[in-house]
């Protein structure tokens, strides 16, 4: 399907999973419909599984918008919760629900969203009546279980099967134009042809990347990434200068958007710095995962200059990051939007599209870490292997099942859609 026909689809009412592999398109159709939404008056939640993700579409996280927290079932907290005035008229009001990253919410966690709003609501309809759309790949990287909690996926859950999802699984490619990297991801994804995709990747083992600016190393653990960032930081001799994050509004809020941003509250830079922008300004010529470093600052602004991968100069101008309702602007943060790139963490890259990247993959934990982190890398000479184990290119064997039909149900229901469904909103 294409953006195009599933927007179409969005616009219409329909409760919508929309998915496809990394880079085709995902939060860019989101925020699409998100400012289609805003034009006709019409009251969205716009949320995500994790706060870095709800930063991506200027939402916040679905814990916080539902009143859940990090409560996974009905209990006395939740109760008391849902009863607050501001959170009650939120769900109320709404007319569509947004939930992007949905591969990280458990099964446990979207049943808990769907009896919230169904309580507030008055409504035994799935999620009180609101347009749901899901967003996500669950080839990507699962909800996060600890002490016990739920760790199935959002598809196992009781309220999916009820919901009569349309399927819009984008075909089109927006971050990957190397053709054989390509196929090496959707092998990784498909199983087929995989000896192909190792002996692609094995040429790519300790392979220096051409360019004059330092990769993005991609780590499994935050340990690893804080030390190497410090370190590299510590080593350049001139003289720091940092900015400071600026704030306003609600202080709960503020709280969630520090949380989410990958843009720190101090930032410290020095000239040749390596840095990684971590928000999309296609006007300045940037997205969120363009990498660079800093070459100089702005004699006027104070601003610091960045020269990116590309060759390109930027003035890298201070950003904001806010939450918003019908009401308005809740709460914001404003920060130069930037981060420290030597290092990243894999869970934190998640939606980030980069140059070029050295991974190490030796300490892969998790289904879908190994296809996450190749696949925020554009193309396969910006990659640099540094190492793998057994688990790395491994996937979840239910989701090779699951994506086979979800192609067949996107088929279907985009026939079904064009020959002769009306494109007039149909929200309750």
């Amino acid at each position: 399907m294409t953006q195009h026909e599933a927007l179409n689809i969005l616009k219409s009412g329909h409760n919508v999973f929309l998915t496809g592999s990394a880079g085709s398109g995902k939060t860019f159709l989101l925020n699409e419909f998100i400012t289609y939404l805003k034009s006709e008056n019409i009251l969205a939640g716009v949320t995500a599984s994790t706060g870095i993700a709800a930063t991506h579409i200027n939402g916040r996280t679905i814990h916080s918008w539902c009143g859940m927290g990090i409560e996974e079932s009905m209990n006395h907290q939740v109760r008391n919760s849902i009863t607050k005035g501001d959170l009650k008229q939120r769900l109320k009001k709404s007319q569509v629900l947004i939930i992007d990253e949905i591969s990280m919410l458990s099964a446990n966690r979207l049943d808990l969203v769907d009896s919230i709003c169904r309580v507030v609501r008055k409504s035994e309809h799935p999620f009180g009546g609101l347009q749901v759309v899901l967003s996500g790949d669950f080839f990507q990287l699962p909800p996060v279980a600890r002490n016990g909690e739920d760790s199935r996926f959002a598809f196992e859950s009781e309220v999916w099967s009820g919901m009569n999802l349309k399927i819009c699984y984008l075909e089109e490619q927006h971050r990957h134009e190397d053709k054989k990297f390509l196929a090496l991801l959707n092998s990784l994804r498909s199983r087929e042809n995989l000896d192909v995709a190792k002996k692609s990747l094995a040429s790519r083992l300790n392979k220096e990347i051409k360019s004059t600016i330092k990769p993005t190393k991609l780590y499994t653990h935050n340990f690893d990434v804080d030390t190497y960032n410090n370190l590299e930081l510590s080593r350049l001799k001139s003289e720091g200068k940092s900015f400071e994050m600026r704030t306003q509004g609600l202080q709960t809020l503020v709280d969630k958007l520090k949380n989410g941003c990958l843009a720190p509250e101090t930032l410290e830079l020095k000239l040749g710095a390596v840095v990684m922008f971590v928000k999309n300004n296609f006007k300045e010529f940037y997205v969120n995962g363009t990498v660079g470093k800093v070459i100089g600052f702005d004699d006027d602004s104070g601003y610091p200059l960045i020269e990116t991968f590309k060759g390109d100069i930027i003035e890298a101008k201070r950003e904001t990051w806010p939450i918003e309702d019908s009401s308005g602007v809740l709460a914001s943060i404003s920060q130069i939007p930037l981060r420290l790139a030597w290092a990243i963490t894999i869970h934190k890259s998640q939606g980030l599209s980069l140059d070029c990247a050295e991974i190490d993959l030796s300490r892969t934990f998790e289904y879908g870490m190994g296809y996450v982190a190749l696949s925020r890398v554009r193309s396969l000479s910006g990659l640099k292997l540094l190492g793998l184990n057994d688990l790395a290119l491994e996937v979840n064997e239910k989701m090779i099942v699951l994506d086979e039909e979800l192609r067949s149900r996107s088929i279907k229901d985009l026939t079904e859609f064009l020959a002769g469904t009306s494109y007039k909103l149909k929200l309750v």
